[in-house]
């Protein structure tokens, strides 16, 4: 035993005896040399920051080895996810000053920058007595269609193709996708740039886990409330106030579901409703897509109308500068306008629906239904209840404590599940709908792959150059192009990827100094949700949920359903933009 450690301790000697010269060597080098630093920002032709973007510092043509800040010596530094980069460069004083120093940037998907000429500004003394210099830069580059560009948009027609046409299922199209654009950045793109997709780390940034957490924590807080039997009772209840009008019954979830979402987002919204729903279709044995799709269009109209109902109106509030009375005064009457021509739509569209669904005898289905559908438990009641409440409230004031509203919703699902006594693994396992959870990364993943691609930033420059200078087509333009990119892609990268040009936009327009814009953005990006099973967070969780429950919704007759509602509510939100601002 004594030999082994005397064996070990020889071996670990050597290992320091070789690698720690070189490590003292290296900081000596340093030291008889000055630092160059070199920093700066990477943008695209929006001017929105690229992330893993390689800079690569030269001396008069020649690339040099920089260093990064506590980390080994490498060719080239990455632009971090906000585009900034900073690396430092080890030279003599005298080259700093008199040599000719430039950089270049590269990127998949973009044309190499050329070779830019820094200017070195002023000298100053680090850390341990070393001489530096500071340069900076701004990079701005400009999209290719390269390899990465192509297939990326073959994988993505790919997986809508499978799910419009039922091919595979959502979830596992999608998983398919993700894993395919992963796969080939990390092999083929190890070896040919042009073949770079989206790498593992910028698939991470791409996924949205403020929403991921949101829908789990909510998803939570509604099993275990469930269990009380408050979504049995509010089916009763809301039986017995429509007192058997199946039509009005229908209406008035609508209105309620917009109302809520208006306060809340709208996929809280359908958690809530979505049970009570279920069960009044169940009572009145009929599908419940007759009232769940109805509620969906008025969820997502009722989160337009203010700043926190929609993350795309949050987005937009945020990069704007834009205040909670601004998208109330603004959007509240196309919402109310929406809803009202919607009313009508559902007469038309399940008026056989409601009348096959009518009941003969009310009052003795409302006996009926008030002996099966009561509250069960309810000490659990007003525990969870109390709970959602307190969540609700975060909800509402989260901006002001510049929380994310899955903060609220995770600590609410954590409280409840601990105060109500209840098997955390078996609500993990029987209340989260995972292949909703799980569909929302991975397409996360595909759409961030059409950012990073450059897919998205086509539809933002078609729409700069379309536009020229007339403010009333800007207005047409942005509204159907959100709606239609909305309905395909998830609305959240589509918006982030308009901001700059809007603003752009509403710096050259006149007329466009009024905000019409920004209003025409939202109205797109938050209607244009409604258009497919797959457009908005609401309709994915619904579906997915009402799917579990043993009813299920294809892809082609959701947007059979839901398309004519969105066209209209497209056509109002362009008439109301145009007349009161045009």
């Amino acid at each position: 035993m004594k030999a082994w450690s005397s064996f070990l301790f020889l071996l670990l000697f050597l290992i320091l005896a070789v690698f720690l010269p070189k490590t003292a060597l290296a900081a000596e080098d340093i030291q008889d040399h000055n630092l160059l630093i070199i920093q700066g920002n990477a943008l695209d032709s929006c001017g929105n920051p690229l992330s893993a973007a390689a800079v690569t510092p030269f001396l008069n043509g020649r690339p040099l080895k920089a260093i990064a800040t506590n980390s080994l010596s490498k060719t080239n530094q990455e632009t971090g996810p906000n585009g900034l980069f900073r690396i430092e460069v080890p030279a003599k004083e005298n080259d700093i000053k008199s040599g000719k120093w430039t950089i270049r940037v590269t990127r998949s998907s973009f044309a190499p920058s050329q070779l830019i000429d820094l200017k070195v500004l002023d000298d100053g003394v680090l850390e341990g007595g070393i001489h530096g210099w500071i340069a900076n830069a701004s990079i701005q580059l400009k999209r290719v269609r390269g390899m990465a560009f192509w297939i990326t948009l073959v994988v993505f027609v790919g997986i809508y193709i499978l799910i419009a046409f039922d091919i595979m299922h959502r979830t596992l199209a999608a998983f398919l996708g993700a894993a395919l654009v992963l796969l080939i950045t990390h092999t083929v793109g190890y070896f040919y740039e042009e073949y770079r997709i989206i790498t593992w780390n910028q698939a991470l940034h791409a996924i949205d886990w403020n929403v991921i957490f949101l829908l789990m924590g909510m998803m939570i807080i509604v099993g275990v409330l469930k269990v009380s039997g408050i979504f049995q009772w509010l089916a009763y209840k809301s039986f017995h106030v429509a007192r058997g009008n199946i039509y009005i019954l229908a209406t008035a979830l609508c209105i309620v579901t917009a109302f809520v979402s208006a306060f809340l987002d709208n996929v809280t919204t359908m958690l809530l409703l979505t049970p009570v729903t279920l069960e009044i279709a169940l009572a009145l044995k009929t599908s419940p897509f007759v009232f769940l799709l109805p509620e969906i269009l008025a969820s997502n109209f009722g989160g337009t109308a203010t700043l926190i109902g929609d993350p795309p109106n949050i987005m937009i509030g945020s990069y704007a500068g834009l205040t909670f009375n601004d998208f109330v005064i603004n959007l509240t009457p196309v919402v109310i306008a929406a809803l009202i021509v919607q009313v009508i739509y559902n007469r038309f569209l399940y008026g056989a629906d409601y009348d096959r669904a009518k009941v003969v005898d009310t009052p003795q289905m409302i006996q009926f239904m008030r002996k099966k559908y009561k509250i069960t438990d309810p000490k659990l009641l007003c525990i969870g209840g109390s709970l959602l409440l307190g969540v609700i409230a975060l909800f509402v004031f989260h901006g002001f404590f510049h929380m994310q509203v899955s903060v609220a919703a995770i600590f609410g699902a954590a409280l409840i599940i601990i105060l109500c006594r209840m098997e955390i693994v078996d609500i993990i396992e029987r209340e989260i709908e995972w292949p909703s959870l799980i569909f929302f990364i991975m397409l996360f993943i595909v759409v961030g792959a059409a950012d990073q691609a450059g897919i998205l930033q086509v539809v933002a420059d078609w729409i700069k150059n379309v536009c020229q200078d007339k403010l009333w087509l800007a207005v047409v333009v942005v509204v159907w192009v959100s709606g239609l990119a909305s309905s395909i892609i998830d609305n959240i990268p589509y918006t982030a990827t308009m901001l700059p040009v809007v603003a752009f936009l509403s710096k050259q327009l006149p007329g466009a100094e009024s905000g019409v814009l920004w209003w025409a953005l939202a109205l797109g990006a938050c209607f244009g949700g409604n258009g497919t099973i797959i457009g908005a967070s609401a309709n994915v969780v619904t579906t997915g949920i009402a799917e579990k429950a043993g009813y299920k919704i294809t892809f082609m007759e959701f947007l059979k359903q839901a398309a004519p509602m969105t066209v209209i509510s497209l056509i109002i939100s362009t008439i109301f933009l145009l007349v009161r601002y045009g």
